[in-house]
């Protein structure tokens, strides 16, 4: 057989391309994580669940943060040096879930794959998928773990509400609304936070998601009514700085405290009375079958699936506390420290 210089050409040519793909098969996948902030206990969890997931899996993982919550120019500027860097997919918990949209597109339209951790984009469908818990059975896991607790009391109660910033709606209507929702109030429309007319809401107040924010909203609704027995708050500082206010007017033992988090500080405060009962949610878990799933898109290009009934993939939440209601299932603060973050 007579080879030519072009057969050779061609010969050489089909070498070099079988060995760039050879190459390109063992180039590893590269993802990103992208937080709120880097100082939060549970976005410190979920960074963490991320890379240990990634080490595991041999995915090389870039990691990004806002420099305070509500930090949205940040986490652009990280989705651009995703995209720029060639990742496989990207997590993302957005600071502002609306305004990311477009660079989320972005990202899609050059076949990143993208997922939304614990706070869902402003529309959900913006993302190939949102691991989260379902703030809403968050919400109504406390709402009916008070009012089992509170018995026939519960027809004359003098509820609190502390929310977290109107800026911020979508998890905060989801504890809300579900709060209210396990206590039994007509919420009118689940969507929106104050349009109840149930006479035992005392009223909503912001806390930013802090204790100082807390303490400041509590006092607020306490010079409204004085008589307020049981406070529903968005998260476990928040209810820390509402027991503290309690406490400076000497009611602190007069009204229950319910939350959502899971934090080891909140889950010790189930176990010292402060807090009494807190839904568990858990941010490693997330993130970890976050990249699981990057994992698998970048094997094949299959994307996750809800879980059934939801628009979301539902990542769990438990009912943290020691005094147990029949009807609604609970953990004990022992398994819940266990089980806690921060």
């Amino acid at each position: 057989m007579i080879i030519t210089s072009s057969l050779r050409l061609s010969l050489a040519a089909s070498v070099l391309a079988l060995s760039a793909g050879v190459a390109t098969a063992q180039d590893p996948v590269k993802a990103c994580i992208i937080t709120k902030t880097d100082i939060n206990p549970f976005f410190v969890k979920m960074k963490e669940g991320a890379t240990a997931k990634a080490q595991e899996l041999g995915i090389e993982l870039m990691s990004f943060a806002g420099k305070i919550d509500g930090d949205h120019e940040t986490q652009q500027q990280a989705m651009e040096s995703c995209i720029a860097a060639g990742v496989k997919g990207i997590l993302i918990t957005a600071s502002d879930t609306k305004a990311i949209t477009e660079s989320v597109k972005q990202a899609r339209d050059a076949g990143i794959l993208v997922i939304a951790l614990d706070t869902p984009l402003d529309p959900i469908d913006a993302a190939d998928a949102t691991f989260a818990t379902d703030n809403r059975e968050a919400g109504r896991l406390i709402g009916a773990w008070a009012a089992g607790k509170m018995g026939d009391a519960a027809k004359d109660a003098r509820i609190a509400l502390l929310d977290l910033s109107a800026s911020a709606p979508s998890v905060d209507v989801l504890r809300d609304q579900g709060f209210l929702e396990g206590f039994g109030v007509d919420v009118k429309d689940n969507n929106v936070i104050g349009d109840e007319d149930d006479a035992r809401i005392v009223g909503h107040d912001v806390t930013s998601g802090n204790e100082e924010g807390g303490r400041q909203a509590m006092e607020a609704l306490m010079q409204k009514d004085p008589a307020i027995n049981l406070v529903y708050t968005i998260n476990e500082p928040a209810a820390a700085g509402a027991y503290e206010a309690l406490k400076s007017f000497g009611m602190e033992g007069n009204a229950i405290i319910v939350s959502v988090d899971g934090g080891c500080p909140g889950v010790e405060n189930v176990k010292a009375g402060v807090i009494g009962a807190t839904s568990q949610q858990y941010p490693l878990k997330m993130a970890s079958m976050g990249i699981e799933a990057i994992a698998a898109y970048a094997k094949d290009g299959t994307k996750p699936q809800a879980t059934e009934g939801l628009d979301f993939t539902d990542t769990g939440v438990n009912l943290v506390t020691d005094q147990p209601v029949e009807g609604v299932p609970s953990i004990s603060v022992e398994d819940g420290l266990a089980q806690c973050w921060g």
